[in-house]
């Protein structure tokens, strides 16, 4: 005969020469062992993994002419010397010099092109009839979810109860496409792919059959281009033998031959691309691509090996270099593994997404270049992404941990003299915010600047109970600060802004005490920047009368441009109003008080304080509100509403004080 591929050459003829299906064989040979054989099997599983194999060995053992427990067939594995045996393996072709014949009682149908009702009702009839030789009639279903439904509804009622001497195999790669009725009538097995050490040593032992010189290294590559497939292996193997150069009648091998024929690149080139990534060089990482694509390698492939390469990394990196998730040579785990040093679990993760996502962009796109260019520069630009779990600790501002390859910021310069006798600065306290560095920028801008473009100290840190203010501390008030309050008090035009004095710098001897009273008061160690009075504020903040006109004024006009959720919250609120700032406490969880209070909303709060007299600087914060207050929280209508005209009315509000009256309805009776 002529010459036979090696995955039909070696094909295997028992049980026990099919690798990587023990739970299958084991099973099967138990049951013929046993003599409980069933009436259906379906075998399903990856392409070339040994499903039709299977079921051809169960078929000769099942109709094997030869006893079991003789010299020829000492346990229940076909003999493969019989009339029945010689015609199930070799299919109906030629063996040696003898003829090619088919069993009458072995079917083998190929279901993708007889799928229809009428082929089913001809195997039907077939299975009515006895075996003509020999003791069962066997049905092998090739590709068993093409046959359409109707075609499985008509075999349906012969597959559950069909004659004695009739056994139905079918082999498949969808078994979800088979219905339910027809899998529940049968033995399912469910085939594994096969492992890479199990191809790999199956390769190795035909290469020595063959005569043929090959490589580890080289085999390796096969076994794994085989991707748990066998037949895939053995075929690529073929096809390396063919374009294999000879050497004393031996074909060799070579791994760079073998990675030619495939179109393969090393992974010794990702390692060095991956590199790139780490240390975020991206004219380096664009230089080793176009070497790639401009000597002939495809797109697709390189993505389709990135993404093998960034798995075998995820996988070095949860289990180790020699971790059974790896199914690769042990140069090749060693490669990886240096490879998942170089990040973290998470950004392999990420990465390998970035790579899958990347190679489905390129199934659908037209400039295939431009998006694995753009796929690897995304790979660069994610390692300088910072994790939520660090932006909410603090730590990307705080902690000063470099990332690889970031640059340090330039170290800024200041031309102020330094303070004499200065204090050691608090150590700072971690912020939640990630513009934290930002907001230390604004903290450094000149001091002839307003103090409402300044924070002071205690607005950085927690948000505090109350501001304090001079009168609040028991050490005695600085000369300086004592000189700027009283200009500020005999000044005909109040300010709304901040007053900066210069003074002459103080001796040695005075400056511990300017000094710590800057530090108690808020503003930074520097030139004084003293606040102007408001109407209606002292140094002990404005009257309970003030504060609540101020906060309706302020609610008013929030209600009036739109703002009524604002306006409620804002009259319910607990008002703080000091010499420089007003603090208001709001009744409601930071995530709703950011989506109520906008930039609109704090434009319009700014401009209401301002119109009132009071600070138009302000803080919100999220708290209790006036339900904290030792009383019950007060119910508040929508403002311009009839409910709040009634509540607001002089008469009700004396009811309420003399009765100590609770409104729980509002009716409208007037006219309409």
């Amino acid at each position: 005969m002529g010459y036979q591929v090696l995955a039909r050459k070696y094909r295997p003829q028992h049980f026990a020469d099919v690798y990587g299906q023990d739970h299958v064989t084991r099973t099967l040979i138990n049951a013929l062992t046993q003599k409980r054989i069933a009436h259906g099997y379906i075998f399903s599983g990856h392409r070339g993994i040994g499903k039709t194999t299977i079921a051809r060995i169960l078929a000769m053992a099942l109709d094997c002419r030869t006893e079991v427990g003789t010299a020829e067939r000492p346990t229940v594995e076909p003999c493969l010397h019989c009339f029945s045996c010689r015609e199930i393996s070799s299919g109906g072709n030629a063996d040696g010099n003898e003829a090619a014949s088919h069993s009458f009682d072995f079917i083998e149908i190929d279901a993708a092109s007889n799928r229809g009702i009428d082929d089913v009702r001809s195997i039907c009839s077939q299975a009515d009839v006895r075996p003509a030789r020999d003791k069962y009639k066997i049905f092998l279903l090739d590709e068993a979810h093409q046959i359409t439904d109707a075609a499985f509804n008509a075999i349906l009622k012969t597959l559950e109860e069909p004659p004695d001497w009739a056994i139905f195999m079918m082999a498949t790669t969808e078994p979800e496409s088979i219905p339910q009725t027809i899998r529940s009538r049968c033995q399912h097995f469910s085939f594994h792919a096969v492992k890479f050490d199990d191809i790999f040593a199956q390769l190795k032992t035909i290469a020595e059959r063959e005569n043929v010189t090959a490589e580890d290294t080289a085999l390796a590559l096969l076994a794994e281009a085989g991707d748990g497939s066998m037949r895939d292996a053995l075929s690529i193997m073929d096809q390396a033998i063919a374009s294999a150069p000879v050497e004393n009648g031996r074909a060799v091998l070579q791994t760079d031959q073998i990675r030619e024929l495939m179109g393969a690149v090393p992974n010794a080139v990702f390692e060095r691309l991956m590199e790139s990534v780490s240390s975020q060089q991206s004219a380096t990482l664009m230089t080793d691509l176009d070497k790639l694509l401009t000597s002939g390698n495809s797109p697709m492939a390189l993505a389709r090996q990135l993404v093998r390469y960034l798995r075998n990394c995820l996988m070095a990196k949860l289990g180790g270099e020699n971790t059974a998730l790896l199914e690769i040579a042990q140069d090749e785990r060693a490669r990886a593994a240096r490879t998942a040093v170089l990040f973290t679990e998470e950004e392999l993760t990420r990465n390998l997404q970035i790579a899958l996502r990347t190679f489905d962009e390129l199934n659908e796109c037209q400039e295939q270049r431009f998006h694995l260019e753009l796929g690897m520069l995304k790979l660069i630009q994610a390692q300088r992404l910072l994790p939520m779990e660090e932006i909410l600790s603090g730590l990307a501002s705080q902690s000063g941990a470099k990332r690889p390859g970031s640059a340090s910021p330039a170290p800024r310069t200041s031309s102020a003299p330094p303070v004499q006798n200065a204090r050691p600065a608090a150590p700072a306290t971690p912020s939640l915010s990630p513009f934290a560095a930002s907001t230390q920028r604004h903290t450094e801008a000149p001091v002839s600047q307003p103090i409402r473009d300044v924070p002071t100290a205690s607005a950085r840190r927690e948000e505090p109970a109350a501001f304090p203010t001079p009168a609040s501390t028991s050490e005695p008030e600085a000369p300086s600060l004592q000189i700027a309050r009283a200009q500020a008090a005999t000044a005909e035009t109040p300010t709304l802004g901040a007053l900066a004095l210069s003074e002459p710098e103080p001796q040695p001897s005075e400056a511990e005490p300017v000094l710590e009273t800057l530090s108690q008061t808020g503003p930074q160690i520097g030139p004084q920047i003293v606040p102007s009075p408001v109407p209606s504020v002292d140094a002990t903040g404005p009257s309970s009368e003030a504060t609540d006109e101020i906060r309706t004024v302020v609610a008013q006009l929030l209600s009036d441009n739109g703002h009524a959720s604002a306006a409620v919250l804002i009259e319910d609120a607990r008002w703080t109003i000091e010499a420089g700032s007003v603090r208001i406490e709001v009744n409601a969880k930071p995530k709703m008080l950011k989506l109520t209070f906008n930039v609109a909303a704090e434009k319009l709060i700014r401009q209401a304080l301002t119109q009132a007299g009071a600070p138009s600087r302000f803080m919100l914060v999220s708290g209790e509100g006036e339900a904290t207050a030792g009383s019950a929280a007060r119910v508040r209508a929508p403002l311009g509403s009839i409910e709040n005209e009634a509540r607001n009315h002089p008469l009700v509000a004396q009811a309420q004080s003399i009765f100590n009256a609770e409104i729980v309805t509002v009716v409208d009776l007037r006219e309409k």
